[in-house]
């Protein structure tokens, strides 16, 4: 299956919301001071997501261990787009690169980009793909300084949704709508497969 390849998320003229997991130590700590503290690991690499369904598969709807706790954050968009400038695919595109070139790129890059299918509501896959950005090293390091506007728990509309969810009684109306986010740059979207 052919997948559309944009990126879908919700944001406004300053900031576009994207989604972690986290267990409870890292989310309470990080809602608390609006950035993320002692408990985050920094050595590690992180991913972000726009796609609030997607996050919803990924961590079943916040039940997986050490993913109970969703958070959405808010981030500046010209830092989002920074991310987008430096991102590679996690793994080589003929149209983009030669095996060569990526490997290269892929080595000394600390911004990763890899395309999933979206799902639905019950987690069926959907003809347009999610994508999820891997932050690492001094990437990493600037993100948590100077990307994050806002954090937000979502945790309890989670669970809301959820048990809506599996009792048959979740409108779609009612959860994050997502919509294109401009790309623009040519060279961005070649490099990240988009179309």
């Amino acid at each position: 299956m052919e997948y559309i390849k944009e990126v879908f998320a919700q944001y406004d003229r300053k900031c576009i919301r994207v989604y972690q997991a986290y267990n409870p130590m890292i989310a309470k700590e990080a809602v608390a001071l609006q950035r993320f503290g002692e408990s985050f690991n920094v050595n590690r690499m992180t991913w972000i997501k726009p796609s609030f369904l997607w996050m919803m598969y990924r961590s079943n709807w916040g039940t997986k261990k050490n993913q109970e706790c969703i958070l959405a954050l808010d981030l500046d968009r010209s830092k989002f787009d920074g991310l987008l400038e430096k991102a590679v695919l996690t793994s080589p595109d003929a149209a983009c690169y030669t095996g060569e070139q990526w490997e290269k790129a892929f080595d000394e890059t600390t911004v990763y980009c890899q395309w999933d299918p979206d799902r639905t509501i019950n987690g069926n896959a959907m003809n347009r793909a999610a994508i999820q950005i891997g932050l690492k090293g001094s990437t990493l390091r600037d993100f948590l300084d100077s990307s994050i506007c806002h954090i937000k728990d979502f945790t309890p509309l989670v669970r809301k949704w959820n048990a809506q969810r599996k009792s048959g009684k979740l409108d779609a109306k009612n959860i994050p709508t997502e919509k294109i986010y401009p790309v623009k740059n040519k060279a961005i979207r070649n490099r990240l497969n988009m179309r």
